[in-house]
């Protein structure tokens, strides 16, 4: 028996479901919907990444929805394209058997006309993201003054993103007397500014731990010199016969760049980011979802609406910036049940992160060491011998063909000829780990670098006129979505930067300007070359002149008297 029923979901709606595989509803699902269905109020409801959220708000909102008028009744908001294409399509897929229903997704990158033709032919559910919605706003195409549920999905991806102005906006737009629920894995204090603003006494929903590492998910890391991350990476693939993952990086460039070397390396890798054109992101995502593609280079676009359920690793080749982003990570993996691994590439330096995330997943991380040739050989030749042992023979096929085989084998042993087969299978495989070199850090090398990170701290903490600054402009600011600690992850990402100490960060409006060790000048305009925040390409110059004066806001005033008073 199909258990949503008892949720008091309709008939048309358990068809839709039904047709989909749906049986058992998630925890957040049985505590969501008939909160919806029958409370009719604002809600926040906090649950991690792989729960289920788009069914728990998707079915009761199409279930609310009037499909007799052609009026936009409900808005879903979505940090990133994929987002909001994969919400599109669930909802699509759960209202199949509903008629007359429309259900139209709006982001950038995609024909503006055709969305434009699309809403006006009527569409009762709208599925965007903040900045094209609110261009076609702005440009007269789109009335959501009748919205009666609005949405907020990922809405913590939101404000990181910098979509705090393009939320106003959009909510402006929209009438008083609506619900809105908000769905996130956080409850940050900009979260509760929303709820603050925007929401009528909400009800407040927690499910599982919050910040808590999803369930299935086994977390690993591996330590490397700076120099070995890829040949790191590629064991770490290759001692996984037949894995299925995502590889997480840092920036744009460096993601095409591992990409890139992994599919002339001979691997089934393609890459997925920002500078590629809605069309090659989607054609990607099919292909990955369809796993013709075996591999995924990513940055953390692809952290959010990946709904893939069957991920065997998320290996991150830099950790992110960002510790929630970590959390996002590696819950594409483990879910619905299956157990999945996370793994991680650091340097001796970066231990430290390591164990503040297992504070913030509650979690442990366990160190494993990179596996050697011998080790990788043994492991794809095994697994090559039990996907012979249970491949299914095809007699009517092969009985055909196998007196003319077995008559030209007839002289080869049975030993010969599996030494023979393997020969051929990894000829190349051998000869690339033959005498491959130790990859792992040695524990001389490992207290070197926990000397070099205690040093490093103290050094800038009491010294920290030792090293010259430079200051640089950026072009790029608070309006775009930047943030401090994405600064400083492009900086350390820096090819052959190491740790560049980075000094005082001042992020304008619109501009925002930076410092950091002298040194590493050219290291650090590198890094932002052919970068981009939201789609704004970063332009960065060393300052010139005296930083100038920078005016507090009104509010910033007012918390440097109440810090004045309470130190006094």
């Amino acid at each position: 028996m199909n258990t949503f029923v008892t949720l008091g979901i309709n008939d048309d709606l358990l068809k839709g479901i039904a047709a989909i595989g749906f049986e058992q509803p998630t925890p957040i699902q049985e505590e969501v919907i008939p909160l919806i269905l029958d409370q009719q109020a604002d809600m926040i409801c906090l649950a991690q990444t792989g729960t289920g959220k788009t069914a728990a708000f998707g079915l009761p909102l199409i279930q609310l929805t009037e499909e007799a008028t052609r009026q936009t009744q409900a808005l879903v908001l979505c940090p990133t394209r994929e987002l909001c294409v994969q919400v599109s399509r669930d909802l699509t897929a759960f209202a199949r058997y509903v008629k007359g229903l429309n259900i139209a997704a709006i982001y950038g990158g995609a024909s503006m006309e055709q969305q434009i033709r699309m809403l006006r032919r009527g569409t009762q559910i709208i599925v965007a993201t903040p900045g094209r919605l609110n261009d076609l706003i702005n440009r007269g195409q789109v009335d959501i003054s009748q919205v009666r549920y609005a949405i907020f999905d990922e809405a913590d991806e939101m404000l990181n993103m910098g979509f705090q102005e393009e939320l106003n906006a959009i909510l402006a737009q929209t009438p008083a007397e609506k619900n809105t629920l908000l769905f996130s894995a956080t409850m940050s204090r900009e979260i509760k500014n929303i709820a603050g603003k925007y929401m009528s006494e909400p009800m407040e929903v927690t499910i599982g731990k919050l910040n808590a590492g999803a369930e299935h998910v086994e977390h690993e890391y591996y330590l490397v010199q700076a120099r070995n991350r890829y040949p790191a990476l590629k064991r770490i693939v290759d001692n996984a016969p037949g894995n299925y993952s995502i590889i997480f990086c840092r920036t744009r460039q460096e993601t095409q760049e591992v990409a890139d070397k992994l599919s002339q390396d001979g691997y089934n890798a393609e890459a997925l980011h920002g500078d590629l054109s809605q069309a090659q992101r989607d054609q990607v995502m099919q292909k990955f979802r369809r796993k013709s593609l075996q591999i995924l280079v990513a940055t953390d676009v692809a952290a959010r609406g990946l709904d893939v359920n069957d991920l065997s690793h998320v290996i991150n080749y830099n950790l992110p910036d960002d510790i929630a982003n970590y959390t996002h990570r590696s819950g594409r993996t483990g879910r619905a049940g299956r157990k999945g691994t996370s793994v991680a590439i650091i340097q001796a330096r970066e231990q430290f992160r390591i164990r503040q995330i297992e504070k913030k997943i509650k979690k442990k991380f366990s160190r494993k060491q990179i596996p050697s040739g011998l080790d990788i050989c043994k492991k794809q030749l095994f697994n090559l011998a039990e996907s012979l042992t249970t491949t299914e023979v095809d007699c009517e096929q092969v009985d055909q063909l196998y007196p003319e085989i077995a008559a030209m084998l007839a002289e080869v042993s049975r030993e010969e000829l599996i030494k023979k087969l393997l020969s051929r299978e990894f000829k190349q495989f051998f000869n690339y780990y033959r005498n491959a070199p130790d990859l792992n850090i040695k524990e001389g090398e490992l207290k070197r670098a926990s000397h070099q990170e205690r040093s490093g701290k103290n050094e800038q903490r009491f010294a920290g006129g030792k090293h010259q600054f430079t200051r640089f402009h950026l072009n790029v600011g608070r309006k775009d979505g930047l943030l401090p600690q994405g600064l400083i992850g492009t900086i350390n990402g820096a090819p052959g930067g190491g740790r560049i100490k980075v000094g005082k960060i001042d992020i304008m409006q619109t501009s925002a300007f930076l410092e950091a060790d002298s040194r590493y000048i050219p290291q650090i305009m590198n890094a932002f070359r052919h970068t981009t925040i939201n789609g704004k390409t970063v332009s960065i110059t060393i300052a010139r002149g005296k930083p100038p004066i920078r005016h507090p806001k009104q509010g910033e005033l007012r918390r440097s008297k109440r810090r004045k008073f309470k130190h006094a």
